[in-house]
């Protein structure tokens, strides 16, 4: 099945019509992050709100007072609905309360986000897509209500302050609330300029507020896809060919259709879905059935075949040039020293805790759908391909997330539940195990990398070159492909352009694309590529007798915002102190999407091999930090689930199917695992930098670097194998993946009450 990317076809209205209606509407335009800035009142569309060339959001001021802010970003626990909720109500002077946030429909055209060619919520993008647009929005808002009130009052505009949305008349100490103002402020000029405030006047920005989702939930009041419940609905679940890319044999039905609330059974090209009156009678009918797969031809793959085949192409193609400076060759004839390396990373499964699920209702004309997903527009793009229906009938309604990590910004499962609830006449809820979800993700690709470095007489890096092998996720998502002479910027992103004063440097990408299907993962290029950059960079320190900070703070020299986090971060951590034996620091350094961190992970290791992680020191610079306290919460849970991912995570194949399912043996970092995490914020009057990812790029390369600190072995590939780890004379023949016994519940609270409340510094202490 291809993979549908059209929009829906809107019919216009004009502006002036539409903002001489009940309240006062403004678009802006919605910018991708490295865009140039500005504002532009579009053009209002019919049953949506505007439309403009640049996608759009809104907001509205309802005469009753009421304030909207109709948001094109998802949330799924990243903090979007408080960050950009923010945003607007700093310009529009109201307090963060008495914004409502609802999430928009599905258009691509009005609430695309450029940097990601669609209405999407991924890559870190949110913020810093909006951090202008959003903000001129509000300005734009209040400009025109306290122009409204003035008008009213036949006062000049200068004499007329707005503040908590109500416009106060200065001299006379007159006021009116911003829903008395609203028909008014419509039919004002739209100001094709306005002044945003200076970062000293902010009242709401850089304040940790509290998120406006809290409430919702702790009591339950908010909706996950999965929540989703609708009159008549029946459950149904699914199993595919184990093997990647077979196809369904032959079904015995007889033993499924005798379970208690089992209703239909659906076979598809590839899989079978059994729909029951509940998800238990669904689960048990599944499970009775007797089926027969046809395997195809990845019926032998192994993750062997498909890493060997990754450094064949690695030797043996031509690759696709990412950037080239300098004499290359020059540099290496002219090397006092040459190291090299070579690592590999696995693939990787997304496994957020609310697996995959879609509600469907296919009625004769229409198609309506539930869920919670990264990209609204393609969902509503596979339901029309399967259905036939235009996609003016296919209705979306977007939930909240229960973890994305990259899985829903790929819908291809909403095509599949809607050919199942294409087969009946009932609503359907199509839930997949995460058994399924797992063994049927679209996975993180593994990668190969050939790494080299020409070192001068002062042991520096004089010439620095990375191969990089591996599948393009691009061509697993785009419709119609990737050109395959065209270079993925994905798989080079955080190698191309490391945060160091290379003078000659070679990156190139070998494209092998493997049997199986691939997609985005929580970190994106960077977690793959700077886990080669970072350790080989202390690889190199090591080799000519350089401590590794010190190394770095040599080599970032001309780079300033690189600097600063490294020396927040050794000093924080307290680099170069004594250790106890056994025990280890690692530094990792990175920049990526638009915001540098260092981190210092402070572990030790036992004789048998087992990791303990003492405490993680976080240095960032974000540019200015929207809200504090979602910085650090992100960076909290992105170090943890990356830590996770080097730790125990790894997607491997055996006889063309996955070995792992559940959370068991594709472990996911507990509780009583994780080390302290301090963090500390570089104030900076940049603009944001993306924070949703940053940490999870940083976890592997400082867990590596300390594993080599602590134990003088280098381990290039992930997961962390800890055989090798351990001392002579232990058993090596297995390492138990079993963790620790959890601590009793009142001591994990008592200690998570010792941890600071934040570890954000102000600008003083933090420089």
């Amino acid at each position: 099945m291809s993979k549908p990317s059209s929009s829906p076809t809107q019919k216009f209205t004009s502006r002036r019509a539409f903002l001489q209606g009940s309240g006062l509407l403004l678009g802006f335009t919605m910018l991708g992050a490295g865009t140039r800035p500005g504002f532009a009142a579009a053009e209002p569309v019919e049953g949506d709100v505007t439309a403009a060339f640049s996608p759009d959001a809104f907001i509205r001021v309802d005469s009753d007072g009421k304030i909207t802010f109709i948001l094109p970003n998802i949330e799924m626990g990243q903090g979007t609905h408080t960050g950009e909720a923010t945003l607007i109500a700093e310009e529009l002077e109201v307090g963060l309360d008495q914004v409502k946030v609802v999430d928009a429909p599905p258009n691509d055209k009005l609430y695309a986000t450029a940097a990601l060619g669609g209405q999407a919520t991924g890559g870190s993008t949110s913020m810093r897509a909006t951090w202008e647009s959003l903000r001129k929005a509000g300005a734009v808002a209040r400009t025109m209500l306290v122009a409204a009130a003035a008008a009213q009052w036949a006062v000049p505009i200068s004499e007329c302050s707005a503040k908590l949305g109500v416009v106060t008349h200065l001299p006379t100490g007159r006021q009116l609330a911003y829903g008395a103002l609203a028909d008014a402020a419509g039919k004002q000029p739209v100001p094709s300029d306005v002044k945003l405030k200076d970062p000293k006047d902010f009242q709401l920005i850089g304040k940790s507020l509290r998120r406006v989702d809290t409430a919702g939930k702790v009591n339950g009041a908010v909706v996950y896809g999965i929540d989703v419940r609708v009159p008549g609905m029946k459950v149904a679940t699914v199993a595919a060919c184990p093997a990647i890319g077979g196809k369904l044999g032959d079904v015995d039905e007889t033993a499924a259709r005798a379970v208690p609330g089992v209703r239909d059974i659906v076979r598809l090209d590839n899989a079978v879905a059994v729909i029951g009156d509940h998800f238990w009678a669904a689960k048990k009918g599944l499970e009775a059935l007797t089926i027969t797969w046809d395997e195809g031809a990845n019926a032998r793959l192994s993750s062997a075949d498909m890493m060997n085949t990754l450094k064949a192409a690695s030797k043996n193609k031509t690759p696709i040039m990412a950037r080239q400076e300098g004499d290359v060759a020059g540099a290496l004839k002219a090397a006092v020293k040459t190291v090299e390396a070579s690592y590999e990373l696995p693939f990787l499964a997304h496994a957020p805790m609310e697996p995959v699920n879609c509600v469907v209702h296919v009625r004769a004309d229409e198609c309506e759908i539930w869920l919670g997903t990264q990209v609204p527009t393609q969902a509503q793009g596979w339901a029309a391909q399967v259905t036939g229906f235009p996609l003016d009938k296919i209705i979306v309604h977007n939930h909240l997330i229960g973890g994305g990590f990259g899985r829903r910004l790929v819908a291809e499962y909403v095509g599949q539940a809607v050919a199942i609830a294409k087969q009946v006449s009932y609503p359907v809820k199509v839930i997949w195990t995460r058994e399924e979800d797992i063994q049927h993700d679209l996975y993180r690709p593994t990668y190969y990398d050939r790494i080299s470095a020409g070192l001068g007489a002062d042991g520096l890096p004089t010439v620095w070159i990375d191969h990089v092998a591996g599948g393009s996720v691009l061509g697993n998502y785009i419709p119609g492909g990737w050109p395959q002479d065209k270079l993925d910027d994905d798989a080079v992103e955080g190698a191309a352009k490391p945060p160091y004063d290379l003078p000659v440097i070679q990156v190139d990408w070998v494209r092998e694309d493997p049997p199986v299907p691939i997609t985005w993962w929580r970190g994106v290029g960077p977690t793959h590529n700077v886990f080669v950059v970072e350790s080989f960079m202390d690889e190199l320190a090591y080799a000519v007798g350089r401590d590794p900070v010190e190394y770095r703070r040599a080599l970032t020299k001309n780079q300033p915002r690189a600097a600063g986090v490294l020396e927040l971060a050794a000093e924080k951590s307290g680099w170069g102190s004594p250790l106890p034996a056994g025990s280890g620091r690692g530094i990792s350094l990175h920049d990526a999407f638009g915001s540098f961190m260092a981190a210092v992970l402070e572990i030790s290791v036992s004789a048998a091999g087992e990791i303990t992680l003492q405490r993680a020191v976080v240095a960032v610079d974000c540019g200015i930090a929207i809200n504090p306290n979602t910085v650090e919460a992100q960076i909290e849970g992105g170090l943890i689930f990356g830590l996770s991912a080097a730790l125990y995570s790894g997607i491997t194949f055996s006889n063309g199917r996955v070995d792992q399912s559940n959370f068991h043996d594709y472990r996911i970092l507990r509780n009583n695992e994780a080390p302290k995490i301090e963090v500390y914020h570089v104030k900076s009057l940049e603009s944001p930098g993306g924070i949703g990812e940053t940490a999870t790029v940083s976890a592997g390369p400082a867990l590596a670097n300390a594993i080599f600190a602590a134990t003088g072995k280098r381990l290039r590939s992930l997961p962390i194998d800890r055989n090798q780890l351990k001392s002579d004379g232990a058993d090596k023949t297995s390492v138990s993946m079993v963790p620790p016994p959890a601590a009793p519940l009142l001591a994990v609270l008592a200690n998570s009450r010792e941890r600071p409340e934040t570890g954000i510094e102000t600008e003083a202490e933090a420089l």
